[in-house]
């Protein structure tokens, strides 16, 4: 509806207005819901080019506006030069039918169809099991992911990670010196090795396929293979736990294979952004506005984290999506622009690659915050956290706050099984929907045709228009990449259904309002299971 009334608004403003004078329309929700369904500005945006008062202006436009009123009921001006319009109760009451027709398709769009996307997130490198601090990473992404969907865009999950180098090593180092002390062998702990039990858990496992012999032979490899392996099979199984299902894995390790990474060393050395110094290999990042050149490659011949990922996003783009999501924690904020910027200079539309960073998690129980390291093992993995909070919860707690925002998970909260469990509370309206209409099947034909003309009730109409958000708010949500607002409109449509229950009954109303009431709430059911399913989260039936 905002679209048609963005047209026959920009129609009006035809005869007022040069093509080249034309503003942008924005049509929005007004704050007030007696102010109307839609509201526009135009009016106030255009005083200064046609130097007139905007009410003014808002009148000769309004009398211009041609519309049907079997759609848009009234056009009022309102303040300073507002133009609101109300929706004809008639095109309300169609909207239902429209719903209940689009059943578990209701919201999706096409403002991304044709549109190729990579979303790139989780990408932890096989050292240890997912923790908490991996855990909002791989929910936003996925989530994101469901939400570029909805919109008509062709997705792909990437997981990307190093499965060589020092960490890699050291894991190894890890898991032969407690082989070593399950077998009565002697090998030393490596300095800043990894303690966690799983290390010991996966000597075990080696000590159980190869014997006892190892240590006598040459043998890292076999440590190292076998801990990757562990490892990757624990991330695999927990994210699949949450919801979660990758399509793609790509190793950094294979952009050197390649030749990736000298090719991005040759290319910006050719246009003059790289140069060597101090025996290291620079990038002329000042040539973008920062304060110093930015090391690319160490004097030890080790390459800085910016120039695989130059080179990983280069490959992205290779492969021809129309647009590239990164999911970053924080740390990456002084980092990615580098790669944004050598991207752009090597000749890639640096505009198809859209950047998420997210704040950090603080896990608190009992009120105060619980600190985590992988090394010293003092870190809770999703696994434990998902044992106590259930995998639902887990996905909503990480996705109920802004990405930009600071998380604390509140295991106690996150624990409660009442209304006070903020997903309980959209599980439960979705449950008790359904409770309602099990109830009514002896009584109502659930199949029959409902005279929806009968919804006269305020509460009625206004979950009727709460409903009609839905498509926007997913929108809205994939746009920012913040499924956060997802989660808002699921809480008014939850707190508007609960109104209707106080205001409205259905046993022991007539039986053709009755109907139409039951088919109301199935549509809420129905919206309530969609959106919650974007947010990788069951509606159950009962609970």
């Amino acid at each position: 509806m905002k679209n048609y009334v963005a047209e026959i608004i920009e129609k009006a403003l035809g005869s007022l207005l040069d093509v080249n004078q034309m503003p942008e329309i924005i049509i929005e929700n007004p704050r007030m819901p007696e102010h109307g369904d839609a509201a526009c500005n135009v009016a106030m945006t255009l005083a200064r080019t046609l130097k007139k008062p905007p009410r003014a202006i808002a009148e000769e436009l309004v009398s211009k506006l041609e519309y049907d009123e079997s759609a848009i009921k009234s056009v009022e001006i309102a303040g300073p030069g507002f133009i609101n319009f109300r929706y004809a109760d008639d095109w309300l009451y169609h909207q239902l039918e429209t719903i209940r027709s689009a059943g578990s398709e209701f919201g999706k769009g096409e403002s991304l169809k044709g549109k190729k996307v990579l979303v790139e997130f989780v990408s932890a490198n096989p050292t240890g099991p997912l923790t908490v601090g991996h855990g909002r990473n791989a929910v936003l992404g996925d989530t994101i992911s469901r939400l570029l969907e909805w919109s008509g865009a062709k997705v792909d999950r990437e997981y990307y990670f190093n499965n060589a180098g020092r960490q890699m090593r050291i894991l190894g180092q890890s898991v032969a010196s407690r082989y070593a002390d399950l077998v009565g062998g002697t090998f030393p702990f490596p300095e800043d090795g990894y303690q966690g039990e799983y290390i010991k858990d996966i000597a075990k496992d080696v000590q159980t396929k190869h014997g006892d012999d190892l240590l006598n032979s040459d043998s890292e490899a076999i440590f190292r293979k076998a801990a990757e392996e562990a490892i990757f099979d624990d991330i695999q199984q927990t994210l699949e736990r949450m919801n979660i299902k990758m399509d793609l894995f790509f190793n950094e390790h294979s952009l050197y294979e390649s030749g990736a990474i000298e090719k991005v060393v040759t290319d910006l050395r050719e246009k003059g952004l790289v140069f060597e110094k101090d025996g290291a290999t620079w990038f002329k990042t000042t040539e973008f506005g920062k304060e110093k050149d930015t090391v690319l490659i160490k004097s030890s011949g080790e390459p800085t984290y910016r120039l695989p990922d130059i080179a990983y996003h280069a490959e992205k783009l290779n492969r021809g999506y129309d647009l590239c999501v990164d999911v970053f924690g924080a740390d990456h904020i002084a980092t990615y622009p580098d790669v944004i910027n050598a991207i752009g200079a090597l000749g890639y539309e640096k505009e198809k690659v859209d950047v998420l960073v997210y704040q950090f998690v603080t896990i608190v129980q009992d009120g105060k915050p619980f600190k985590m390291s992988t090394r010293k093992a003092n870190f809770i993995t999703l696994d434990e956290l998902m044992d106590e909070t259930g995998a639902d919860v887990t996905r909503f707690f990480f996705l109920m706050r802004a990405p930009g925002t600071h998380l604390e998970f509140d295991i106690d909260q996150a624990k409660e099984s009442g209304e006070k469990n903020p997903v309980f509370y959209l599980q439960y309206a979705h449950a008790r929907i359904k409770s309602i209409s099990r109830n009514l099947g002896d009584t109502l034909d659930a199949n029959a045709k409902a005279d929806f003309s009968l919804l006269k009730h305020s509460s009625e109409v206004s979950l009727i228009k709460q409903l009609l958000l839905f498509p926007e708010s997913i929108e809205s949500a994939a746009k920012h990449k913040e499924p956060h607002r997802l989660i808002n409109y699921l809480n008014d449509l939850a707190a508007g259904f609960h109104k209707f229950y106080h205001d409205c009954r259905i046993v022991g109303e007539e039986e053709s309002l009755a109907l139409a009431r039951m088919q109301l709430l199935e549509c809420v059911a129905q919206v309530m299971a969609n959106g919650l399913g974007i947010l990788g989260i069951d509606a159950p039936d009962r609970m």
